[in-house]
């Protein structure tokens, strides 16, 4: 799977807004300042994250970008599917509508399970764990794994 930049800003603008407990609305261009994400791109991403429902905006002078929904309640894959679509896709198509000839029809598998695979991580992991830095056990025994660490 390819993060995409805009998964990576959404998620990085997201975590910045759990971080905060004065439950005060935060302006894009601070969360852009504080997270190095260029400001038009992230207008886009908030706006993605808004029609989903994750963030809202206030206007105003004191105006700015809150959550929407409680940090514990918002995993990666809600985010990643805000902004990006299904976690995994091909060619624009969910897994499970994908038909192939019977001698490839053994890949729709493979896709099936690495949506799954996937799908172990990115919903057990919430803004709230990220923003306090403490991520699930079986996520972080994921990484203790020397291979994990290693490109392939």
């Amino acid at each position: 799977m390819r993060v995409s930049a805009k998964s990576d800003y959404a998620l990085r603008a997201l975590i910045e807004m759990a971080g905060r407990t004065d439950g005060v609305p935060v302006s894009a261009e601070e969360l852009g300042r504080l997270q190095g994400i260029p400001h038009g791109f992230l207008q886009a991403i908030l706006a993605d994250l808004r029609r989903a429902g994750v963030v809202v905006s206030q206007r105003g002078q004191s105006g700015g970008w809150r959550l929407n929904r409680e940090p514990e309640e918002v995993s990666v894959a809600d985010v990643i599917r805000a902004v990006d679509g299904p976690l995994v896709s091909v060619y624009g198509l969910r897994p499970e509508s994908v038909s192939y000839n019977e001698s490839a029809a053994v890949l729709q598998h493979v896709w099936i399970a690495a949506r799954s695979s996937l799908r172990d991580v990115f919903e057990q992991v919430t803004l709230r764990q990220m923003a306090d830095g403490k991520l699930p056990k079986a996520v972080t025994s994921r990484t203790g794994d020397e291979d994990a660490w290693q490109p392939h």
